[in-house]
């Protein structure tokens, strides 16, 4: 009876064990998913609710919600959306940290106008097609034949014309989704699926003679990039 009592009391100190090492694991340290609790499912609550993919309290488990807030992030960074949050979701979680306030040698305001471009060109287009807008955008600001800030590029008239069209229609006013905004980090961060090109364009709107003198590099959805 004493051995069975002592055995009882050995693996309740190894529940109340683990159970503590779990609630004082960091934030990466291993893979969360339905049913995991600890302060890392906190952080990740937490980073979930001032993205916007979350709302609530963070009480550390997670739960049906937060597992839908993880496939809708998911899904928003081009991962796959499986609600499991490994090394790939962990690393875009981080990326966002940087969202608030300044990013690399730009500021939040730049970001937001970046993003607005972003949600104004391409929105519905796969994710990386928006980024793509993105780095058009900074690629141009790294060129010394365009100006090295984005509001200049973006609001940059050529010969009378807006080089980009969201700016002459007004739709450069319109209120960015989380979608734009992580598209414009992203690019920000030095992520360019568009090998460096400077001009995209939509081959079903635009029939400009200037598109058959660019060296077009990639397509994705229904904008060509090119140099």
């Amino acid at each position: 009876m004493k051995k069975i009592f002592l055995l009882l009391i050995i693996l309740l100190l190894l529940y109340v064990f683990q159970t503590d090492v779990m609630f004082a694991a960091d934030f990466g340290c291993r893979v969360l998913k339905y049913g995991t609790s600890g302060n890392d499912v906190v952080e990740l609550q937490q980073k979930l609710i001032s993205l916007g993919f979350l709302s609530g309290k963070a009480d550390g488990v997670f739960g049906s919600k937060t597992k839908t807030a993880v496939k809708k992030f998911q899904s928003s960074r081009g991962l796959k959306s499986d609600g499991i949050v490994g090394q790939k979701t962990f690393m875009a979680l981080k990326r966002n940290s940087t969202s608030r306030g300044t990013v690399g040698r730009y500021s939040q305001r730049d970001v937001e106008l970046l993003a607005k471009l972003v949600y104004a060109e391409a929105r519905g287009e796969p994710y990386l097609g928006q980024v793509g807008v993105a780095a058009v955008v900074l690629n141009r600001v790294n060129d010394p034949n365009y100006p090295n800030t984005i509001p200049e590029v973006i609001f940059q008239v050529v010969d009378g014309r807006y080089q980009f069209s969201p700016v002459a229609n007004g739709q450069i006013n319109l209120t960015p989704d989380n979608t734009a905004r992580n598209a414009a980090i992203d690019a920000i961060l030095g992520k360019d699926p568009v090998y460096g090109a400077k001009v995209f364009y939509n081959p079903d709107k635009t029939n400009d003679r200037w598109v058959s003198l660019r060296s077009c590099v990639v397509k994705i959805g229904k904008h060509v990039f090119c140099k």
